[in-house]
């Protein structure tokens, strides 16, 4: 089944127009029932106008032609002033009234969407993928903020109008009634056939939208590597393939719109004739007065005018639909990591003079975070603790990491190194709770990591990922995301344990501008930056994963030198390919297919781990140790 083919069949078995979408939508709009009440009102005094002005119209006409004198005709007119300054203040108030209305509902749509990914686990997010969950968050909403602005204007003012218009009609002839009402008839009945054509497809096109923004990012993320590789053609190839899916389902659309519009207009032309010519003869044969005639072709237009305008809406109901199903479907995901409801805190540790930057020697207490006692300076040997740990993914048929068993110790580095997908880096993601494991124990100062919240967890953590990436904005903004209320001179500070001097030299300093994802820097200043952000926090645990592989060996070795001393109050895990980075870790971690087969310092795995011994020998016959020269 080709993906095209899929998404039409994910988009056909779902039940987008019922109970799900109306739920959202009703949880939406539940905190401004006031205002939905009151945009209402506004409505009905702007058709109540509207409808009295005809109405008014035939009684001056008839007036005249009965012989009235010129006060009737001013006292009409009058009322027509006052019916028109009702219905004009009524459009005014209510437009705006329901453009607020529905702006709310989008906002509030946008961060709840928004707000629930952030609590999403890795593979709770890769349910719906990146591209995804823009449209969810960004399109979709727009969707249902504009339908609900068109339900309000267009559609709302369509039953009251139908029904007070054929009321009217059949008080002045029941035959000009019978024409109007099956008008309205007529009218709803190509509505609904358009609505019935045009719901699967809407749909569908979602889908579609979801295809075309995932083809994108992937053409735009990767467009070095495309030049590089002369795949222009191919790409282009591809995301016309994507695009043309989508114009077939849009011409498909749009034709609807086209035969509905033109049926529409069709009869709206053919009844404005018949109008004239039954009302002719009910003139003649004394069954009504001729200035009514004005007064039916106005109601019957004003009929046809809001049908047609409510078609619009009625066709973007829905894809409306559809968008708040898709919500519902992010919004009603469990996560899969959430936080117990009696959460433990973590002990308060204050820590030993001098372990955190700045601190003086002898000081004890100035580097004590809030709640601690002064004085106690010994703190627990383990920050964190694997015991028989074991994970697998949701979807996967083994598991990646087996039988984990060892220790992160205060005032200890401990590094971890293996082949490539032996499951180092998930490490790193289950200390931050980004999974959570499946057997065994995960503990950090003593406590299970899914007995405490994850943002106390986090909080006592400084990580630094794979891939350096930095925010929009300023040196210090990106350096003070872990620490908002780091100082300059602490700002510096960290910038120079992590071998920061090109920021020295640069004309505004830490006020430098960072272009998002730091595309603005090399990949090794993008590093060091990522590295001073993670020293600027003041942590238990410091996690650089595969950190250095960006940095020359002699910064490697000069920021590797600067940390030993800066943090030697937390425990330290770093993450590597290179044996030189690790070499003089207190002890190494290694890894084989996601077991433990190596535990020691790196003296003693060259002697007791062949698989060490294997990574270190072919690193030194590249060129790569740098150890024995340091």
């Amino acid at each position: 089944m080709t993906n095209k083919d899929q998404i039409e069949a994910a988009a056909t078995g779902r039940d987008y127009s019922k109970r799900t979408a109306l739920r959202v939508f009703a949880a939406l709009l539940a905190p401004y029932k006031g205002l939905a009440a009151f945009t209402l009102l506004m409505l009905l005094c702007d058709i109540t106008g509207m409808l009295f002005i005809p109405t008014e119209l035939a009684a001056l006409l008839n007036s005249i032609a009965s012989g009235g004198g010129m006060d009737e005709v001013v006292r009409h007119g009058l009322v027509m002033l006052g019916a028109s300054v009702l219905g004009s203040g009524g459009c005014i108030v209510s437009y705006r009234a329901a453009s607020k209305l529905a702006a709310y509902v989008g906002r509030d749509l946008r961060l709840a969407v928004y707000e629930r990914s952030l609590a999403f686990s890795g593979s709770d997010f890769n349910r719906f993928g990146t591209g995804s969950m823009i449209t969810r968050t960004l399109s979709d909403a727009n969707v249902v903020q504009q339908t609900l602005l068109m339900a309000f204007v267009m559609m709302g003012p369509v039953p009251v109008t139908c029904v007070v218009a054929i009321i009217l009609t059949f008080h002045i002839d029941w035959m000009m009634g019978w024409v109007l009402t099956a008008v309205t008839i007529t009218v709803l009945a190509i509505s609904a056939f358009a609505v019935v054509k045009s719901a699967p497809i809407f749909l569908i096109m979602q889908g579609f939208i979801d295809r075309m923004n995932v083809r994108l990012r992937e053409a735009i993320t990767g467009v070095r590597v495309i030049r590089a590789f002369g795949k222009e053609p191919y790409e282009r190839e591809r995301l016309d393939e994507t695009f043309e899916d989508y114009a077939q389902r849009a011409i498909r659309v749009n034709l609807v719109f086209a035969v509905t519009d033109t049926a529409t207009f069709f009869i709206m032309n053919a009844v404005e004739s018949l109008i004239f010519y039954l009302g002719a003869n009910r003139v003649g044969a004394y069954a009504m007065q001729i200035g009514s005639i004005s007064a039916v072709i106005e109601y019957a237009m004003l009929i046809m005018f809001f049908m047609m305008m409510a078609q619009f809406a009625l066709l973007q109901m829905p894809r409306a639909l559809a968008c708040l199903t898709r919500a519902a479907e992010a919004l009603d995901l469990e996560p899969g990591i959430a936080d117990p409801e009696a959460p433990r805190e973590l002990p308060r540790v204050c820590e030993v003079a001098a372990c955190w930057p700045g601190a003086e020697k002898g000081s004890g207490a100035e580097a004590c975070g809030p709640g601690a006692e002064k004085g106690f300076g010994a703190a627990p040997d383990a920050v964190a603790r694997f015991s028989h740990v074991r994970f697998r993914h949701a979807d996967a048929d083994e598991d990646t990491l087996h039988d984990l068993d060892f220790s992160l110790l205060r005032g200890q580095t401990t590094a971890v190194i293996g082949n490539t997908g032996s499951g180092k880096s998930t490490i790193a993601k289950l200390l931050l709770r980004f999974h959570d494991v499946t057997e065994g124990s995960l503990e950090f100062e003593g406590r299970d990591v899914r007995e405490v919240a994850q943002a106390d967890l986090r909080s006592r953590i400084a990580y630094v990922p794979q891939k350096a990436w930095l925010f929009s904005g300023t040196i210090a903004d990106n350096l003070r995301y872990g620490a908002r209320q780091a100082t300059e001179e602490e700002l510096w500070h960290a910038v120079d344990v992590a071998q920061g001097a090109f920021v020295h030299e640069l004309p505004d300093g830490l006020a430098s501008r960072v272009a998002q994802g730091g595309t603005n820097f090399s990949g090794g200043q993008r590093q060091r930056l990522a590295i001073a952000r993670a020293l600027a926090r003041r942590a238990d645990l410091y996690i650089f994963d595969d950190s250095f592989s960006a940095l020359d060996y002699k910064t490697d070795a000069a920021l590797r030198h600067a940390l030993t001393g800066e943090l030697r109050g937390a425990a330290v895990l770093i993450i590597a390919q290179r044996v030189s980075t690790i070499r003089h870790a207190d002890q190494i971690v290694v890894l084989n297919e996601g077991q433990v087969v190596g535990l020691g310092t790196h003296d003693e795995l060259m002697e007791t781990c062949p698989t060490y011994r294997a990574i270190a020998d072919s690193q030194m016959k590249g060129g790569a140790e740098d150890g024995h020269r340091e």
